[in-house]
């Protein structure tokens, strides 16, 4: 048995930031954001809403269209570095809201790429036998640690939160083994801190290494699969700006229609942001069960990661 994608959901906060919005308060402007990043809008949570709330919208939509009942999920894990309170994390009350009474709830945090070593733990878990149901979740405020008077920052980040479904079932490939790295010795490049709790970039910077590293480990993800770029049919890298995707995808040879972006209504959301593009790549048509999905994340640490899945795999097989 093979571990695979059962269930895909998301969930967004009501409040959109526009980037006319931005205008009034920063010295910038729409067509300068849209060219350097793709951005056009983003959404924040208000204080109406918990991102508790968000992510446990994301899990229990996800888990409906799963066609599973949440008192059967075994773990949940939640990735994220925005959680509401210092502890206990996010996953608990999760939990809770979804009704996932058995289940070990806990967080993970890798940055932008959280989102990938978790889901490779949590199909781990499924193909080892100690887990039947698995949920894997990505929900990030990202507006509480972005300095919203800093023009490089303000105009990147989002919140929101995606997440997915992951059981057994007789699969052809069901979550290939991902290709997973970090190199430590960068983590001044992008970071917050416990004093400040604001993030800091060094743009120019992480754009270099995030191609580079999205680039290998897509390739040596592929290699791992044992398939080639013609046989991928949908590519979904993590929605850091436009540019990085597009640059990823040249240097890969994926052609533009199978490339995957979202990053013009949600900006970067971290690491919610690959579940929130599989979410939107299906509502909108362009992601169908049985299609083999290329995935790919850099975050900060620095973290990145790389793996291929047969989308829902089950629901071609009829299972």
């Amino acid at each position: 048995m093979k571990a695979g994608v059962v269930g895909i959901g998301g969930a967004l906060p009501e409040t959109v930031v526009t980037n006319a919005d931005l205008e009034a308060r920063l010295d910038t402007n729409d067509a300068w954001i849209v060219k350097r990043t793709g951005i056009r809008e983003r959404r924040h949570l208000d204080g109406g809403r918990t991102l508790t709330d968000l992510g446990a919208e994301a899990c229990s939509m996800a888990l409906a269209d799963a066609g599973r009942d949440p008192a059967d999920v075994d773990r949940l894990f939640v990735c994220t570095l925005t959680p509401d309170r210092y502890m206990p994390g996010l996953a608990p009350g999760i939990g809770d809201q979804i009704g996932a009474t058995k289940a070990g709830c806990i967080d993970l945090n890798g940055a932008c790429a959280g989102f990938l070593y978790a889901l490779d733990q949590a199909a781990g878990l499924v193909e080892s036998g100690r887990a039947q149901l698995v949920v894997v979740c990505g929900a990030e405020a990202l507006s509480r640690i972005t300095d919203h008077a800093d023009r490089g920052t303000a105009i990147l980040f989002g919140d929101g939160a995606g997440a997915v479904v992951v059981a057994p079932g007789d699969l052809d490939r069901g979550c290939s083994t991902f290709e997973l790295r970090s190199e430590g010795a960068h983590g001044d490049l992008l970071y917050a801190d416990g004093e400040e709790r604001l993030m800091r970039m060094d743009g120019k910077e992480v754009y270099v290494h995030a191609v580079a590293r999205m680039v290998e480990a897509t390739e040596a993800a592929l290699v791992r699969a044992q398939i080639t770029l013609d046989d991928v049919d949908l590519f979904v890298a993590h929605q850091a700006n436009a540019r990085i995707i597009e640059s990823a995808a040249r240097r890969l040879g994926v052609p533009a229609e199978k490339v995957v972006m979202n990053v013009d209504m949600i900006a970067n959301t971290s690491s919610a942001s690959i579940p929130l593009a599989l979410w939107h790549a299906e509502r909108d048509g362009q992601l169908q069960p049985g299609d083999t999905v290329a995935l790919a994340s850099f975050g900060a640490g620095f973290t990145w990661g790389a793996g291929v899945i047969t989308w829902k795999e089950h629901a071609q097989a009829g299972a």
